[in-house]
């Protein structure tokens, strides 16, 4: 009877063969069917039960095609090539899927980057061969910096069949997964079709599972292109990881005594806190016991930017609040130091909490670890705090320090507005009161997808909350990333207002992009701070103080002789824009593109924007004529 039973829970004997089986071992139909009735319900729970899979036949691009929906896939962003046919075949039936077309691998990469970073959900890639797979290389780097999940495919010419050198294959000796390696977390090549849907679970896996980060997976052509495979798919429900991972109560003890003894405490959240979805508990946190909030290196704005107790950034040996700092608990923060390793005095203790353990204690050592989800540990925290202190305890420590940072941060701001107003008229027009504009005419829970190092977004209330403007950048600094990275979020989350904030030379990397968003209707409004210069590189030219310095002459930074048109770019790819030279126009060129985004079109502005900084006057570049010699 035991193994009659065991055969039917795992579907190797139907529900006939169980009823003659058990009929054959002497049982009654009543009885027969009173077993039966009772494992129902052990059959449900199965993990691989017939309710939990289904199977599929046909080529092995089919096989691909129904795992990626089973994982939950709406959009396919690629860069489409002839040996990725098999896949691309099996897309045509499949109206569920949609194919978003981008005109270079970068942008594709970028499109799919943003659309995970604000659904939080896997985002899928297809990109052409071993060409594509290198072509894509700066976006993915930006991906793996921040760890966002893409399963990045691409067709594979195998150089290991017949001659191993070969159009468009890997060079002789090499294999083609080797290429962007360290910008994954691993990479495979598939070459049997019949393990195409467990490869492909397994990338969704490692993509998704915290820490996340991009993965690669390359399916040969004739794998693809194989005819009558069987292949079981599977929902991502049996190979997804959950997350949420409590830190040890022991730990989260020691971290509560050590935060309730500090003198000079500060909080640093990072992004794990935008990935666990923990703003609220940080901001719960935060106020139980009146704790400044900094910040460091991020791609969100993790605590909200106009909150009391936000107080700027952070780094080792900086006083805050003009006092030494005894306490640094960061949650979900890249480790300090970039180049360098500031040193820090004894007499500050550090905890570092978070679930990427590559970045705990990388640079700088820590006095305690907590590992897990920062939203558990944060929950974990709050309760052990409420419950072991009284609330006149609580109360009076948080008296202590109310006064003292809510006039430092109301001075701060009133500082700041105080000193961006007296730019407010210049012209060209400043970067302050093109921030200031914006900040008044967007919605206040836009979205912000910035690649502007120079702009200027004090004004805003940036938060994670539905009702506050989200700033999404990334950390990686690779140039090509917004326009992408705003398409995807736009499709992300269609609902909310997406602006992409970019500069001139970092539109040039991308420009591409405004083709993609007139074809598929993605309103999109892009605001291009135009001020004809590489200025990041221009200020690290300056910080050097050397020939360039002396003579004002900035090699390689210029932007000018010949303007660019962005308005015209846009335009060619069926974006329709605006320049604006004079602060007085940008209000209204701002409540027209918005306006134009509302009826469902993407709108671009092209704003001339002073230089500014050291070396902001000089328009030098090395002339040369070629046709003139």
């Amino acid at each position: 009877m035991r193994s009659i039973i065991t055969g039917y829970l795992n579907n190797t004997i139907s529900r006939r063969g169980f009823i003659k089986n058990m009929l054959a071992s002497g049982f009654t139909v009543a009885s027969t069917s009173s077993v039966m009735k009772s494992l129902e319900g052990l059959k449900e729970e199965n993990s691989f039960s017939k309710a939990e899979y289904r199977t599929v036949i046909g080529s092995g691009g089919d096989l691909l095609v129904q795992q990626i929906k089973e994982a939950g896939i709406k959009y396919v962003f690629t860069n489409t090539g002839s040996f990725e046919v098999g896949f691309f075949d099996a897309l045509i039936n499949e109206p569920g899927l949609q194919l978003i077309l981008g005109l270079h691998e970068g942008i594709v990469i970028s499109m799919a980057d943003g659309y995970h970073r604000i659904t939080k959900e896997p985002a899928f890639v297809n990109v052409h061969v071993i060409a594509g797979t290198a072509q894509m290389a700066g976006q993915l780097f930006n991906a793996h910096k921040d760890g966002s999940s893409l399963i990045v495919s691409a067709g594979l010419l195998d150089n290991e069949v017949f001659s191993d050198d070969i159009i468009l294959g890997p060079s002789p000796g090499f294999d083609q997964k080797e290429i962007n390696r360290q910008f994954t977390k691993i990479s495979w090549e598939v070459k049997n079709p019949k393990s195409i849907p467990a490869f492909t679970r397994r990338a969704f896996k490692v993509a998704m599972t915290q820490p996340g980060g991009p993965v690669y997976i390359a399916y040969t052509n004739y794998a693809m292109e194989a005819q009558n495979m069987r292949g079981k798919v599977v929902p991502k429900t049996n190979f997804m990881i959950p997350s949420d991972v409590k830190g040890a109560p022991e730990l989260i003890e020691k971290t509560a005594k050590l935060l309730i003894e500090a003198k000079n405490p500060v909080i640093i959240y990072g992004d794990e806190v935008w990935k666990s979805g923990a703003q609220d508990k940080a901001v719960e946190m935060a106020e139980l016991l009146t704790l400044p909030v900094a910040s460091s290196r991020e791609a969100f704005r993790n605590f909200p930017a106009q909150h009391p107790l936000y107080v700027g950034r952070y780094s080792p040996g900086r006083t805050m609040l003009g006092k030494n700092v005894d306490l640094v608990i960061s949650f979900g923060t890249k480790d300090f130091g970039d180049r360098s390793v500031t040193p820090v005095t004894n007499q500050t203790r550090f905890i570092k909490c978070g679930i990427n353990t590559s970045h705990i204690g990388r640079n700088y050592p820590f006095d305690l670890a907590v590992v897990g989800n920062v939203k558990e540990i944060l929950s974990d925290l709050i309760d052990y705090i409420n419950g072991s202190l009284t609330k006149g305890r609580i109360s009076s420590i948080k008296s202590s320090r109310l006064s003292e940072i809510k006039a430092f941060t109301e001075n701060t701001k009133a500082r700041s507005l105080e000193h961006a107003k007296l730019n407010f008229k210049k012209s060209p027009i400043h970067p302050d009161r093109l921030g200031y504009e914006m900040s008044r005419a967007l919605d206040n829970n836009a979205i912000i997808v910035s690649e502007n190092f120079g702009g200027s977004y004090q004004f805003f209330n940036f938060g994670l909350k539905e009702d506050e403007t989200m700033w999404m950048f990334n950390t990686g600094y690779s140039l090509g990333w917004g326009v992408g990275a705003a398409i995807g979020a736009k499709l992300g989350r269609p609902d909310r207002q997406v602006v992409s904030s970019i500069g001139d030379g970092s539109v040039m990397y991308s420009a591409s992009g405004f083709w993609t968003q007139a074809r598929y209707g993605i309103p999109v409004l892009t605001i291009v701070w135009n001020n004809k210069n590489y200025q990041t590189v221009r200020r690290s030219f300056a910080r050097y103080k050397g020939k360039m310095t002396e003579t004002g002459q900035y090699a390689g930074v210029y932007l000018g002789d010949p303007d660019i048109d962005f308005v015209k770019l846009a335009e060619s790819q069926g974006v329709e824009g605006e320049k604006v030279t004079s602060p007085g126009d940008i209000e209204s060129a701002l409540k027209r593109g918005i306006q134009k985004t509302k009826d469902g079109r993407p709108y671009l502005i092209d704003v001339l924007v002073a230089r500014i900084g050291p070396g902001s006057e000089s328009t030098w570049h090395q002339k040369f004529n070629l046709a003139e010699k």
